[in-house]
């Protein structure tokens, strides 16, 4: 079956980094696109960053923007988000996702993640 485990979550400080990273498994993972998006308490999840299945197109969110970087290994199945000078607006649970087209929308996405906590504290 289809997983999706992200890792690399936690407490930083504001101005501080984190990397997560996203092991997939069950499917064809150099076919997919894969993104991360996001959900802050009380609030709707949000579309983070996107990377095409090649690597070569990557979409970001305009708030995060020059802070944050999406990658993958097709060879070891897995995508990463480098995240950058972490500000507090950026805690979240972070989910990455995988689908057959690269989109700013969750319903282009077929597997999720369950999820990892980033809190940068003020």
């Amino acid at each position: 079956q289809v997983q999706l485990v992200e890792s690399g979550g936690g407490l930083v400080q504001a101005g501080g980094s984190l990397r997560l990273s996203c092991a997939a498994s069950g499917y064809t993972f150099s076919t997919y696109a894969m993104a991360w998006f996001r959900q802050a308490p009380g609030k709707v999840r949000e579309f983070v960053a996107a990377i095409g299945a090649s690597g070569i197109n990557r979409w970001y969110e305009d708030s995060v923007t020059g802070r944050f970087i999406i990658s993958r290994d097709n060879a070891k199945k897995s995508a990463y988000l480098q995240m950058n000078s972490l500000k507090p607006e950026d805690t979240a649970v972070y989910y990455c996702a995988a689908g057959r087209i690269i989109s700013k929308y969750e319903r282009a996405y077929d597997y999720w993640g369950q999820g990892t906590q980033v809190t940068a504290s003020s």
